[in-house]
């Protein structure tokens, strides 16, 4: 009975002894699991460290490979830049240059416009003056001319007028055919049938002559073409310059017939006035075709 309480003592005891035992097995086990644990994960760091450091140094010589060339770039880029500067500062004065010849052209090309406006001013006042001068030497042509032709024309009249008669010249106031009366010469074409002219053709025969059909101014005139309608036959009577125009007598000098008993039958248009030999006047068609009595002034001698 006393020894119970000692084997339970004892048994405690062991049973103390067994769970330190345990519990420093545990702990020893604990300690070399920690220091395991410890040194895996020391050499997994210093694994990692390593492939860190490696790759730290790559990357470090990767980017002073760049920095190298980036150097070498900022270096290229600064001289480039120095070059477009040196451009710059030259194309500045190349643009100052030509900005200073192009105010200069300008300045020419005023003048020039100026030159060229007093040019084509001094062309248009050459180009009058020419044709003042083209219109005087076509006058003094022109008068030249009528100069030859009055010189050929006094000529003709001389021969006409004044012909040479035993070698003597004797001037008359008609020519050779010509009838004389007051200040005028008359000539009576007293054609054939087959010769007679219409007004129209009798007049620019006259005109040829440098005569025209007659114009009767007064009575005595009216006369002298009346007695001078010689009677011929096949000949009705001789054209003079009196026809129909908008129903009026109108001569050829532009007056119109005031005496209306010179000339009773009505102005019909298209139709012509012929003196008769001891009648009065006639109308008849202007186509129809008669004799004619061209008249001029005569010459003063």
């Amino acid at each position: 009975m006393g020894l119970l309480p000692d084997q339970k003592v004892t048994n405690k005891l062991r049973h103390y002894q067994l769970m330190a035992f345990c519990l420093l097995i545990f702990c020893v086990i604990l300690l070399f699991g920690t220091i395991a644990v410890s040194v895996y994960f020391s050499l997994f760091y210093r694994e990692n460290n390593e492939r860190e450091l490696k790759q730290l140094k790559e990357n470090q010589t990767t980017l002073l490979e760049i920095i190298h060339k980036l150097t070498d770039l900022n270096n290229t880029l600064s001289s480039e830049n120095e070059g477009l500067r040196r451009d710059n500062d030259n194309q500045t004065v190349i643009i100052g240059n030509l900005t200073q010849e192009y105010k200069v052209s300008e300045l020419k090309i005023a003048d020039l416009t100026d030159e060229n406006n007093k040019l084509t001013v001094d062309k248009q006042q050459l180009e009058t003056q020419n044709q003042q001068l083209e219109k005087e030497k076509n006058n003094l042509t022109e008068q030249i001319r009528n100069i030859e032709n009055n010189v050929t024309v006094a000529q003709q009249i001389i021969v006409a007028y004044c012909p040479i008669k035993d070698e003597n010249r004797q001037c008359k106031p008609c020519q050779n055919g010509w009838l004389h009366h007051q200040s005028n010469c008359y000539v009576i074409h007293n054609a054939d049938p087959a010769d007679q002219k219409t007004w129209e053709i009798a007049r620019e025969i006259c005109r040829a002559k440098k005569s025209d059909l007659a114009v009767i101014v007064n009575e005595d005139e009216k006369t002298f073409i009346r007695d001078n309608s010689y009677e011929t036959e096949g000949l009705t009577g001789y054209w003079i310059g009196l026809r129909a125009e908008a129903e009026k007598w109108k001569w050829i000098n532009g007056s119109y017939l005031t005496k209306t008993s010179w000339m009773t039958q009505p102005a019909n248009n298209g139709y012509c006035a012929i003196s008769v030999k001891n009648q009065e006047w006639s109308s008849v068609s202007c186509g129809n075709k008669n004799g004619w009595i061209c008249k001029k002034a005569a010459l003063s001698v």
